[in-house]
């Protein structure tokens, strides 16, 4: 017992040995933390069609997101680049997202991923660009009546009814609002689509415009039935619904900061034109269909008519299926809403 005392004052500092000199003073360590190990996994990349083996990573960390398994594939097959693949956990399943964890996904240590090629992809903003490009310089072809198309004695005579002009302005209008989105509001969640896509849409585009802008400003084009009164009626549906769809596409912007791909509820803001989210979970497109409604009402012309219709069904179908997301998606979602016509559809 004494001698235990004896060991533990000669551990304390300013104590001295029994010959006077001071006694060496060792600090105790710390434990030493254990490192835990890091399992890392095994990735097969098999084509979703043949189930060949296309490509085996070894040793991929387990924080890995599917972007940084589509940047390592791509560098055993350059041809497909990060943008053009689509990774998979069953053959016919859903992509998965890019911001996907490895170790998150419902996978073993060697985890098997089914591949489809995509096809060339080009951005989103080239593609809107270009759609809302040829619509507008179109359309002005016609209406400054170039050579051959409503024949020779035609050739640069203005209109003379002035809704005709009217007309002119507010499609102009539109489509140069439309690629000034595109430029400073939107932001895609995705930046690229297959290139196929941009032919598919460009004749829809370009093809109606043509024709709308044929019948409208043809010489033998004949005024709305009401005059002026059917105009500027169908005026202030046009400006009303512009404005509506330029307040939701900002509203829509600011759910997302910029670089990110968070969602969120959208909600009404102080901006009385943000109020139909109430109602309906993409006014956007409501403020759209009705854009179009009011330049059919204007030019009281069957080709606007058919496109606002064709435009009508497509911008349903989009709207559903952005419906059905946010529902499977939030399950606080206002259940009050309809996808696109407050309480009907």
């Amino acid at each position: 017992m004494e001698i235990n005392m004896l060991a533990s004052e000669t551990n304390q500092p300013g104590k001295k040995n029994a010959n006077g000199s001071a006694p060496k003073w060792s600090p105790v360590k710390p434990p030493k933390k254990t490192k835990k190990a890091v399992v890392f996994f095994e990735v097969e990349i098999l084509d979703a069609k043949t189930r060949e083996k296309l490509c085996f990573l070894d040793k991929v960390e387990p924080n890995a997101t599917i972007a940084e398994i589509k940047n390592l594939f791509t560098k055993s097959h350059p041809q497909w680049y990060a943008a053009r693949q689509s990774l998979r956990l069953d053959p016919k399943g859903k992509s998965l997202k890019d911001e996907d964890i490895l170790q998150n996904l419902p996978v073993g240590t060697t985890a098997t991923f089914y591949f489809r090629d995509l096809g060339a992809q080009i951005s989103w903003v080239t593609v809107f660009l270009t759609e809302y490009a040829g619509p507008l310089l179109i359309y002005l072809l016609f209406y400054f009546r170039v050579p051959f198309i409503y024949g020779p004695k035609y050739d640069f005579i203005s209109s003379k009814h002035s809704v005709v002009h009217l007309a002119c302005i507010c499609h102009s209008f539109h489509y140069v609002k439309r690629l000034l989105e595109t430029l400073f509001v939107h932001r895609f969640s995705h930046g690229t689509m297959p290139l196929r896509n941009i032919f598919k849409n460009c004749t829809y585009y370009w093809g109606f415009a043509a024709w709308m802008a044929y019948y409208i400003n043809h010489p033998l084009y004949t005024p709305p039935m009401y005059g002026d009164r059917q105009v500027r009626l169908a005026l202030i549906i046009f400006l009303f619904c512009q404005l509506g769809n330029f307040s939701i596409h900002i509203a829509l912007r600011n759910l997302r900061p910029a670089g990110s791909k968070t969602r969120k509820i959208p909600f009404p803001t102080k901006n009385p034109f943000t109020w139909l989210f109430l109602l309906v979970s993409c006014p956007n497109y409501t403020y759209e269909v009705g854009s179009w409604l009011g330049f059919a009402i204007m030019t009281q012309c069957l080709p606007v008519a058919l496109f606002t219709l064709v435009g009508f069904i497509q911008m349903t179908i989009w709207a559903k299926g952005k419906h059905r997301s946010y529902l499977k998606e939030f399950r606080d979602y206002p259940p009050l809403r309809s996808p696109i016509i407050p309480f009907l559809l």
